[in-house]
């Protein structure tokens, strides 16, 4: 089977709005694929400061909010197929919303993007809201990316992915495991943002940065990094806990970076050590925004080499919308009323199909 998917993914980077037309081929099992046309719509000041608030907001003005960004959605889907030539051609939309409010202790997780509203703009079939039954089964809800990693990527034993949230996943003992490491991009950017920077290019500015050993060392010790998987991340986590404590430093703005940085590749190399898959050396795919910041990925290479670990990283293309690529997965599995969400990452009682199905036009 084939399924022309437009994947759709919104990161807590809030760095735009990912949109991938992506061709997905299902044969005995076994998953390919192939990215045709791929875009980042930024978001005007405007929706960022919209999307930023949205926790704030009282119900009545969240829920038109959810109604208003989809049918925002809807409307750079349809330029995007415009642009591309792709009338006639996307089976359906799968769209991952952009994450408010996740709680899954208290059983709910909200993301923004209503999909009825997004159908409705493009008249195409919507699968939305592709998190909620993993946590109604007591689940966490994330990471839901392993799925796609299990089925995409074969080859590796370890996969990174570094967006407003970093999250690793490893195959272990026969059972995909995975939970979020720490805030990431979320952080690093909002910390080059007092520089006039929308993020740091490369790495650049931590890489001229002095690490602050104080700094690091409380961060490392956040209750969160001692608790066992299945876990899973806010991005409050990172505007509301860790800014805090590292403005709450005298340092330099490269400083500042240059210690978060350090603290990313050591929860890397911390979780890795929490998920052994074997003996000698093994390999590690980075994907996310993240896998552009070369004094980051430098700094995680250098953590993990006493662990035996060699890391890869992607094609551009590839690295930059693996997580639209996989949200297109996602929604092709549920086309299928296939479990696309996996338990044994999320501490839900059984894998399970989740998404939101809206037909558009019939």
């Amino acid at each position: 089977m084939v399924y022309n998917v437009i994947g759709l993914m919104s990161g807590s980077s809030l760095d735009g709005l990912d949109i991938a037309f992506v061709e997905l081929s299902e044969v005995r099992g076994q998953w390919t694929y192939a990215i045709h046309h791929t875009e980042c719509r930024d978001y005007s000041p405007e929706w960022k400061e919209r999307l930023r608030g949205a926790t704030e907001l009282p119900a009545r003005e969240y829920l038109l909010l959810h109604s208003a960004y989809g049918r925002y959605i809807g409307e750079e889907v349809k330029t995007f197929i415009d642009r591309h030539g792709l009338d006639h051609r996307v089976h359906f939309i799968a769209s991952h919303g952009h994450t408010t409010f996740h709680l899954p202790a208290q059983g709910m997780t909200a993301q923004l993007g209503d999909g009825a509203a997004i159908a409705a703009a493009t008249g195409l079939p919507v699968i939305a809201d592709l998190r909620a039954m993993d946590v109604a089964l007591g689940g966490q809800g994330a990471p839901i990316v392993p799925i796609g990693e299990q089925l995409l990527f074969p080859g590796y034993d370890y996969w990174m992915n570094i967006g407003g949230i970093a999250n690793i996943s490893a195959m272990e003992n026969g059972r995909f495991r995975a939970f979020d490491i720490c805030p990431a991009n979320r952080v690093l950017d909002s910390l080059a943002a007092a520089l006039g920077k929308a993020y740091d290019a490369g790495g650049a500015l931590a890489a001229g940065g002095v690490m602050d050993a104080a700094l690091l060392q409380e961060l490392d010790a956040l209750p969160y990094y001692a608790l066992p998987y299945p876990k899973s991340l806010a991005n409050e986590f990172g505007t509301d806990v860790v800014l805090p404590i590292i403005h709450r430093y005298s340092l330099s703005v490269q400083g500042k970076l240059r210690t978060y940085t350090e603290h990313i590749a050591q929860q890397t190399a911390a979780a890795i050590r929490s998920l052994p898959v074997r003996e000698g050396r093994k390999k590690m795919l980075i994907t996310g925004g993240g896998a552009f910041n070369d004094f980051l990925v430098q700094r995680i290479h250098d953590a993990l080499e006493p662990l035996e670990i060699d890391v890869h990283i992607p094609d551009a293309e590839t690295a930059a919308y693996k997580e639209a690529l996989i949200m297109a997965l996602i929604g092709a599995l549920r086309w299928r009323q296939q479990p696309n969400v996996l338990s044994s990452v999320t501490g839900a009682s059984r894998d399970s199909v989740n998404g939101s199905l809206w037909l558009g036009d019939v």
